[in-house]
């Protein structure tokens, strides 16, 4: 138990390590970083299911964030950013996100979610209130290319939503709440 124990303190402390920024990185820089991720998430994905190319354009936008999230037992966090890009103006919004809750779970994951927006409407409401609730139950154990990982993809109030396991090792069954915001230092 002890092994395990250090082993889940080891990961958190890498994935803790992997989120903190620098006070030297310019909100340029972020904003560039950000968009780097988010053509190498969406080149991912075109690789996974090629339909969601086409989907993204005649979509009237689409969100693309990266999150580590870390489970202790009974305690899900996790945090990212990302960006949202309305189609129809060509505008990009930066945001951030959290998320806390609650289940059995034990690990650390870095994963990618892509939120493919059918209305204008849902895309407005996401980039104003940003909630979302929801139950997760996923197994990951991947690094690089190798190992594997349960991803999912879901459609809900006029949104699909993909997520894709960069890397982790998790075992998990929580109830969530996640929440979105626009991130005022990079808009």
């Amino acid at each position: 138990m002890a092994r395990i124990l250090t082993a889940v303190c080891m990961i958190m402390a890498l994935v803790l390590a992997g989120c903190v920024t620098t006070g030297n990185v310019t909100p340029g820089e972020k904003r560039q970083a950000i968009l780097a991720m988010k053509s190498e998430v969406l080149s991912d994905l075109y690789q996974l299911k090629p339909d969601v190319k086409t989907q993204l354009s005649r979509a009237p936008g689409y969100a693309v964030f990266s999150n580590a999230n870390i489970n202790i037992v009974l305690a899900s966090f996790g945090g990212g950013q990302g960006v949202v890009r309305d189609n129809l103006s060509g505008k990009y919004t930066y945001m951030k996100m959290g998320e806390v809750g609650v289940g059995l779970g034990l690990g650390a994951k870095d994963f990618r979610l892509v939120f493919i927006f059918h209305t204008s409407d849902a895309m407005d409401r996401f980039v104003e209130s940003g909630w979302a609730l929801g139950a997760q139950a996923d197994a990951a154990a991947k690094a690089d290319d190798n190992g594997a990982a349960v991803g999912g993809e879901v459609t809900v109030d006029n949104m699909t939503i993909y997520q894709l396991t960069e890397a982790g090792l998790a075992l998990q069954a929580t109830v969530k709440g996640t929440k979105f915001w626009a991130d005022d230092e990079l808009n």
